[in-house]
This record gives structure tokens, sequence and C-alpha cells, in this order.
């Protein structure tokens, strides 16, 4: 079972970031970054939203970094660790342009994207940009198709639909990827079943333990039906983590302890049939955050791989 990590700093909901975020910048996002690839994470993952709305910015705050600039940042910084947009709203941008950006990430980092995409839930930022926001599930299917021609091999990729229709334009550079991994996020009904049916992957939502195995099972069931046999990657969102015994007050929620306490609740999801998990530590400063994930590396995630 593989493990990433969404990266602090870049977005600073009040659902989750930490008050230390509030005071940090660029080389603190790089360091996280640095020993998140130290240390064996699949991923790391930067959040999109192009522009937050006055009434929803207490609850979400505006920082909000852009994910292409942010990860083509961070690859030229990193080695081996992938790339992940968790999650692009791509129905707020064409496609040929969202290809272009991601194409030219996908090159630059030697390919190490995992194209995450959503639909997107903020108005505002749909009316302001011009796009339909009741149309969105719409668009965002069609974008995926799209953008499945348009980051493939073709060097003028071709694709026909109802509000994208183009051919003989020629894109590059073309990714260094034969084929982008493209995750779907969201757990509405919808949400799941495009992830079934177009994606590689599924990114949840913020699901707790006890929704996901019915989630797991409904997307085997439509994949079956589909007939589709393709690889496709389930992830998991866990609790909030604190490896040893805090000596701060880190919430009920959070998961703490020894590493193999840790490893044996996280196992759980492997048995649920999750590929992937996307961890958050819970933390005072970017150092106890660093040496959290130097630590869930060395200590946690042998045991993650002993699934018996």
């Amino acid at each position: 079972m593989e493990y990433g990590i969404q990266l602090p700093v870049q977005s600073r909901s009040a659902l989750y970031a930490e008050p230390w975020e509030a005071d940090a910048g660029p080389a603190d996002l790089v360091a996280v970054a640095r020993a998140a690839d130290r240390a064996g994470f699949a991923y790391v993952a930067c959040c999109d939203h192009v522009a937050v709305p006055r009434r929803l910015a207490d609850a979400m705050g505006t920082v909000w970094y852009d994910p292409v600039a942010t990860l083509a940042h961070l690859a030229a910084v990193t080695e081996r660790v992938r790339l992940l947009s968790h999650v692009a709203v791509v129905g707020l941008r064409h496609p040929l342009l969202t290809a272009k950006q991601y194409a030219t990430l996908d090159h630059l980092s030697g390919g190490r994207l995992v194209l995450g995409v959503g639909a997107g839930h903020v108005p505002e930022e749909f009316e302001a940009l011009g796009v339909d926001f009741a149309q969105r599930g719409s668009v965002l299917d069609e974008t995926i198709d799209a953008l499945r021609a348009a980051l493939g091999p073709q060097e003028f990729p071709s694709h026909h639909g109802k509000r994208y229709d183009f051919e003989d334009l020629g894109q590059r550079p073309r990714p260094a990827q034969a084929h982008v991994p493209l995750w779907v996020g969201g757990s509405s009904p919808a949400a799941v079943r495009r992830a079934a049916l177009k994606g590689d992957g599924w990114l949840p939502q913020g699901d707790p333990r006890e929704r996901l195995p019915a989630r797991i099972d409904r997307i085997r069931r439509l994949r079956e039906e589909a007939g589709r046999d393709t690889p496709f990657t389930v992830g998991a969102i866990t609790e909030p983590l604190h490896v040893g015994d805090p000596a701060w007050d880190v919430g009920r929620r959070t998961l703490s302890g020894p590493p193999e306490r840790l490893a044996d609740s996280l196992r759980a999801y492997r048995a649920m049939g999750v590929d992937q998990i996307q961890v958050r530590f819970r933390c005072r400063g970017r150092t106890e955050l660093t040496d959290q994930i130097d630590a869930f590396g060395a200590e946690v995630a042998p045991h993650l791989r002993d699934t018996h």
C-alpha cells in the first residue's frame, strides 16, 4: 500500500491548516516536499482554486497556490516523488490549455505527473470564468475525454464533442509518460461513477472508514459491468496522524502511538481494497512535520508492506 501527502502551506482551509502555516512560505513547502521524497512517499499533492468568494473566505481562506506552478517548482527540487493535482478543477479551463500545462509539467519532471481532477464546488468561481456551474458534471465528463486525447501520444490530438472540438493543432512537448494517470476526485454518486468509468483511480473526499467499503464495491461493480479491466488505483484519506506518543493535545480523532500500532490501524485500509492512502500529520511547525514524515517513512511504512 503506497502513501502520499497533501502538502501544507499551499492551501490553508480552516478545516485542516495548522496554525504555523499562517507564517510559512515557499522554503517551508520545499522542505516538506523534499522530506516526503526522501521518506519514500508515492506523491505530494497540491489543490486548485482560482479565486475564493468573500462569503467563503473565513472557512476556506484565500491562500491556494496554483497547482501547475507549484508542482513544477517542486519537481525541480525533488528526485522521484510523483506530483499529484488533488484536485484540478479542469472544467474551468479549455482542455487544450490544461493539456499544454500538464504535459509540460510531465515532460519537465521526467514523467512524474498524476492528474487528479474534480468537478469543483464554488459557484462564484465558475461564474467569474464564464463556465456554467450547474453543468459542471457534464463539462467534466467531456473534459476528461478531451484530456485523454490531448495528453496521449499524438502530436496533433483530436476531439469532437458537444463543447470542445479540435484537430490539426499540434502540441509539444508531449508528456514523458505514455499514459498519464488520471484520478477522479469526489465522493458523490456521480463522482464515484465517473471515477469508475472514466478514471485510472479514485480520490475520495474525506470519507470516514466505514463508508469506504460500499463505495469501493460500487466502483468494482461498475467497472466489471462496463468491462473495464485496466489498472485502477483506489485511494483513501486517513485520519490525522502523529507518530509516537504526543506531548501535546493532537485531537481526539488523531491516530497516535508507536509505529506498529499506527501501521496495524492503517492496514485496515488495505483490507478494504485501498491501494494508496493520503496521510496528514498533526504538527506545530515545519521541523516537527518533517520529523513526522521521516518517522513515518522509516518506522511505519515498513509495516504497511506486510499485509498479513
